[in-house]
């Protein structure tokens, strides 16, 4: 099943591991149960800590599927289908977890995990394909190790598409506790743990509350905020980063292949290593934190956060980048994950065999439909121009694929459904002003970006696309605040763009501090 690199990689893992670990087989003669123990027998050939045993006829179990156990432990965490492409990295550390190998979170979060009191039966279905389903699986994977009151199934939804139909998920990662929705989307541990906790936003809101002045603030945790962070701290300066989701709009992006030095990485990849360099200073990460206002004013400028705490700082660098544009019409929010979906790459597998829409005809529909044709039954793109704004050779990829209808000048005007899911959309041919019905059971939207700037209307002046304006500093229209990356007015919304910016921002950021009421550690740091 796995190669010889893969083989000697997980077998330089699980010398890890430093108690036996006991692998249950979920198992009947199907193909897939066949693929899966050749999967466990090339776990169990790694390491002699290792055991599996089959199990057959097992009324109450998904076949195939395997449970991870070790003896003397009560631990209840099971992969059901298998967990390869992006999940094999869960299945690495689901072992060395379950084998005793300590996790690599802090132990205030360890000390809340097993601290939750409940019984919590947690199932998410992921896809092979989806860059975001690995996040939730290994939080969950966590929490079932520390609490035995917690148990978590993580189910193939490619491999299940009987249990998909019947609960309609039409979406990765979609979470099920105690056999009710829980979320849907990407969640990290800390996320899903205050969810799970009453009283962790108090006491969180309470801590920030109680913070010593920052000498720089940055509000966003994608490149530009990252770098802007590395810069801020390296010049021996008080360092705080509140973020939504450390790594931004990155940790949704598949394939990064114009990243200069790194020929190809993916975006969760370099989203952690993002975070792994920020964290190697003095930088106070406040995760989970949505900013709602800014308070200009005298020596400190405020932030108020969701959870009601303020925090302030000297200074301020607003890298809150930018979100997936809606159509805004109607049916798409009534059918959010019941149809309408934004990532091809983690959802794709869901619609295999099904007719499904792109909308957008830049270089993100294009590669979105070209990519989902490999998997769907059809593909209808629809572009508002009257021609593709793709790149020549996405164009002709494209118009060499047989189940690809290419509709232009097309605005959507209506998505429908029966009740429970999308059946379709309307659109209307803006040539003929006629109104068309496409039926359909998938709908992919990829038509550009909307900045996250909306909580601060009123405060910095902003562009009539509700960019912050920013001058060749990163500078903004309030003294000591400092903007970069795609919520600002510079152009070209790339990765490689952000950081430069996030950078330059901090060191303007720093040349206000010295200049202005600068503290006695930027001084020294000056000098």
């Amino acid at each position: 099943m796995l190669d010889n690199a893969m083989k000697t990689q997980l077998k330089a893992y699980l010398e890890r591991v430093v108690r036996p670990i006991e692998i249950k087989a979920f198992v009947d003669d199907s193909p897939r149960s066949r693929q899966m123990l050749d999967l466990l027998a090339d776990i169990a050939s790694a390491s002699d800590k290792v055991t599996v045993v089959e199990i057959r006829g097992d009324k109450d179990a998904r076949v195939p599927s395997f449970a991870l156990n070790s003896p003397g432990q009560d631990i209840t965490l099971v992969f059901a289908g298998l967990p390869m492409g992006h999940e094999f990295t869960s299945l690495v550390l689901a072992l060395l977890q379950v084998g005793g190998y300590p996790p690599k979170v802090e132990q205030a979060l360890i000390d809340q995990i097993k601290d939750l009191d409940g019984d919590f039966t947690f199932e998410t279905y992921f896809s092979q394909s989806c860059q975001n389903c690995p996040d939730v699986v290994q939080a969950l994977n966590l929490m079932a190790v520390l609490n035995p009151r917690i148990r978590h199934v993580a189910i193939d939804g490619a491999g299940f598409q009987a249990e998909v139909e019947q609960r309609q998920v039409m979406s990765v990662p979609t979470i099920y506790m105690n056999g009710a929705v829980f979320g849907s989307g990407r969640m990290g541990v800390e996320e899903i743990v205050a969810k799970l906790d009453a009283g962790a936003a108090v006491r969180e809101a309470k801590r920030l509350n109680n913070l010593e002045p920052f000498d720089v603030l940055v509000v966003g945790g994608g490149p530009a905020g990252a770098a802007a962070a590395i810069y801020a701290a390296r010049k021996g300066v008080r360092t705080g980063v509140a973020a939504e989701r450390f790594g931004g709009q990155v940790l949704d992006t598949m394939e990064i292949a114009n990243f200069i030095s790194v020929p190809h990485t993916e975006g969760p990849k370099l989203a952690t290593a993002l975070e792994t360099h920020v964290r190697d200073y003095e930088v106070d990460i406040m995760n989970l934190q949505t900013a709602t206002k800014l308070v200009p004013g005298g020596d400190l400028i405020g932030v108020e956060l969701a959870n009601g705490a303020t925090l302030r700082s000297r200074s301020v660098i607003l890298s809150t980048g930018a979100r997936w544009r809606r159509m805004g019409v109607p049916g798409e929010d009534q059918y959010m994950a019941k149809g309408v979906a934004f990532c091809p790459h983690c959802d794709g597998p869901l619609f295999k065999g099904k007719r499904v829409a792109v909308i957008g005809g830049g270089n993100s529909g294009v590669e979105a439909a070209i990519d989902l044709a490999g998997i769907v039954s059809h593909v209808t793109l629809l572009e508002f121009d009257s021609k593709l704004r793709a790149d020549d050779v996405l164009q002709r990829k494209l118009r060499s694929l047989p189940n690809v209808r290419i509709i232009l000048s097309a605005r959507t005007t209506e998505v429908t459904g029966d009740g429970t899911r999308v059946n379709g959309l309307k659109y209307e041919d803006r040539t003929s002003s006629e109104i068309h019905h496409v039926a359909l059971e998938g709908i992919f939207v990829q038509i550009g970006l909307l900045p996250n700037t909306e909580w601060l209307k009123g405060t910095v002046e902003l562009s009539p696309r509700g960019e912050v304006l920013v001058n060749d500093r990163g500078e903004t229209s309030i003294p000591g605040v400092f903007a970069a990356g795609d919520c600002t007015t510079v152009p070209y919304k790339q990765i490689v763009i952000a950081m430069g910016e996030g950078a330059k921002s901090s060191l303007a950021a720093f040349d206000h501090l010295i200049r202005t009421s600068a503290p006695a550690v930027a001084q020294d740091a000056a000098a």
